[in-house]
């Protein structure tokens, strides 16, 4: 199917949902917070409104108020012209401004140019249609005899809902949810003369499905001459004036818009706008109005790039971009092995002690589960159950080319199963030993930041003691990474190669970081970069584990850093030098560059820091360097070339063996290092 067809589809099978407001709940500088989203009906759109009036059945004001930021988001029903509205005027059909409902606005609000009385005038005509069709509502016709009585600026004054200046006039200084006084948008609620009747399901006239149906077939009978729709076939009357709102509530930007006729935007080609592209108004309001309620429910934006994914039948999945602790997280009960009662072989094949990096214990809160492998493949193994077949995965992305203009920047499906196969090798393939900080602590994983780790990581510099991303290129760093990654965990490609090369030159220089443990995040990134790599091009294997066995050079140089580095650190104090490099750090980035010249330097300098260990210490680390060094050939020991990412893996493998050595006598450290 297409995107618009898989759009409709979605609002097919989702009618339930229509009208329901739902809270998404998200983090906020530290904060829980929440946006309503709603699906809505045909011909309908969404506000937020500053102003109730509460009327009678019969029309008689009840009193007003202003309305709480957290019930805001109001449905309205709209016409085509009016849910297009920017600069022009097109009345809502019910709900508006006070400039449209007003008859005594220019009592209280200058209207030099009689705008305003053009606007209350155009709006009555509207609601008197619908007032005066077969299809009215005791809802609309309340509202048509209170409004025709001109009272309503007078009413919210003597309600203190509005307020005036010294000249009485509305007082610019004063906001409603700052919203000026003369823009307040105003929603009515009506009291029935014996309670709800008639199907009515509220007195909120924005919550009432029997308003809503009521005002859908009164739209549909003022309905012009049919045409053929260019997305289902069927004939329908077409629409020219899409809808926005489409990110967010104040978006202005259209994905869809056909109705230039002015700046040759269809001709050479087409004679008529109807010729170029015409899509039913019923079939425009589907795809819309499932486009805004999926983004509000789980899209994700990077700056001025949108992307949202859902399973074909809505079932949870786990999400592309995340890294591999938060899915892990999500693991399904019953699908846990010690649940199961059976024998789980764990494929990461990795042990999960706590971190390597040198730090007092009490810094470094440990995953609360040392599962994680085994909590990730759970997880994924509860998200297959659910699956049913045909199942698929949708993305859309859509980037903002103008103000005003959205573009799709990409459409992908994918069966579930497979998409659920592919994420299980990216985590895999890019799997090594990673932390984070979740719920103000550290948390220790195996596998793969997130997309925006990756991207911190990556791109950021250091404020605060963290990797953080400007504000001002962040967002767009984040939405360009998202794009070149999604290939690679989407469909299973390879990994750009100069994206593990950033990773690489940014962990060759711990230099450059105040805090080690950033730099220490962005070592473990490259280390599973140069892993996914190694993999795509020569099929190799490489696990934390350290592979004494392995002979590759730049393997080899990555281990003798790695030992030059812990020889020097077990001689720091622990007090003075808390903050000191060791040398092996230092000389990092020219050590890859040219490691036979820079060894000789690096080693010349460790002599010192080997003679004020303890003899058995220093014997068991003297050995361990002969034994690296035996690996080489002559040759290759003495090659200057640049060092492959691999020594990397070489460097971390052998750090986190030293620290984590379980023979500790051997190694002269104590039990409680």
């Amino acid at each position: 199917m297409s995107w618009e067809e898989e759009l409709i589809h979605l609002y097919d099978k989702n009618t339930s949902q229509i009208g329901r407001i739902q809270l998404k709940s998200f983090q906020s500088s530290g904060k829980e917070e929440q946006i309503p989203y709603v699906l809505l009906p045909p011909f309908h759109t969404t506000v937020t409104a500053q102003i109730q009036v509460t009327l009678s059945a019969d029309g008689d004001f009840l009193g007003a108020s202003k309305v709480e930021s957290k019930d805001k988001l109001t449905m309205i029903p709209v016409t085509e012209k009016s849910a297009s509205r920017t600069a022009g005027k097109a009345p809502h059909p019910l709900c508006d401004s006070l400039k449209y409902l007003a008859g005594d606005y220019g009592r209280y609000v200058r209207d030099t140019n009689g705008d305003a009385e053009r606007c209350h005038k155009l709006y009555m005509e509207e609601l008197k249609k619908w007032h005066c069709s077969s299809f009215s509502h005791e809802k609309v016709d309340a509202v048509w005899t209170y409004l025709e009585k001109g009272t309503l600026m007078q009413d919210l004054l003597r309600e203190k809902v509005l307020q005036q200046n010294e000249e009485g006039h509305l007082d610019d200084a004063v906001k409603l949810e700052g919203v000026a006084q003369d823009s307040a948008f105003v929603r009515f609620l009506v009291r029935g003369r014996a309670g709800m009747r008639d199907g009515q399901t509220s007195d909120a006239c924005w919550k009432d499905s029997s308003l809503w149906d009521c005002f859908i077939r009164y739209y549909q009978s003022m309905e012009g001459i049919k045409d053929l729709d260019y997305l289902t076939g069927e004939r329908q009357p077409p629409s020219y004036l899409h809808s926005k709102k489409i990110r967010n509530e104040g978006d202005g930007a259209k994905l869809i818009s056909s109705n230039d006729e002015a700046n040759f935007t269809f001709r050479g080609r087409f004679a008529t706008k109807e010729q170029a592209f015409a899509i039913g108004i019923e079939t425009s309001q589907k795809l819309h109005n499932a486009l805004k309620w999926i983004i509000r429910k789980q899209g994700r934006s990077f700056d001025t790039l949108t992307m949202v994914t859902w399973e074909s039948d809505l079932k949870e999945m786990p999400p592309w971009d995340a890294d591999t602790e938060t899915i892990a997280s999500a693991a399904f009960p019953e699908t846990l092995p010690e649940a199961a009662g059976e024998e789980f072989q764990d494929p990461f094949q990795d042990d999960l002690p706590d971190g390597w990096e040198e730090e007092p214990e009490e810094t470094a809160v440990p995953d609360e589960n040392p599962m994680t492998a085994r909590q990730f493949y759970s997880a994924l193994a509860g998200y297959r159950k659910q699956v049913e077949n045909p199942s698929h995965m949708i993305l859309l992305a859509f980037d903002a080319a103008t103000t005003g203009r959205l573009s799709l920047a990409e459409f992908k499906t994918l069966d579930t199963a497979r998409y659920l196969e592919n994420i299980q090798k990216w985590h895999e393939q890019c799997g090594w030993i990673q932390w984070k900080y979740k719920d103000g602590h550290r948390k220790d994983f195996y596998g793969v930041p997130g997309l925006r780790d990756i991207t911190e990581l990556l791109y950021g510099a250091e404020s605060n003691g963290r990797l953080l991303l400007a504000d001002k290129n962040g967002k767009r760093l984040c939405a360009e990474l998202g794009r070149r990654l999604l290939p690679c965990i989407w469909d299973n490609r390879e990994l750009p190669y100069d994206l593990v090369a950033a990773a690489v030159n940014r962990a060759s220089m711990p230099q450059a970081y105040k805090e080690r443990h950033n730099w220490e995040r962005v070592l473990t990134l490259a280390c599973s970069f140069v892993k996914k790599h190694r993999y795509e091009k020569e099929k190799e294997e490489w696990n934390v584990a350290l592979d004494n066995e392995c002979n590759n050079r730049d393997y080899l140089y990555g281990r003798l850093l790695a030992v030059a580095d812990r020889i020097e650190y077990k001689t720091f104090d622990k007090e003075k030098d808390a903050a000191r490099m060791t040398n092996a750090k230092r000389y990092m980035s020219t050590f890859s560059q040219r490691p036979f010249e820079t060894w000789k330097i690096i080693e010349e300098n460790l002599q010192p820091y080997l003679n004020k260990l303890p003899i058995q210490e220093r014997l068991y680390y003297e050995n361990l360097l002969d034994g690296i060094c035996e690996r080489f050939s002559v040759e290759e020991f003495r090659r200057n070339d640049k060092l492959d990412g691999l020594y990397l893996l070489g460097f971390h493998s052998q750090s986190y063996a030293l620290k984590n050595n379980k023979n500790k006598a051997k190694d002269g450290g104590s039990e409680n290092e």
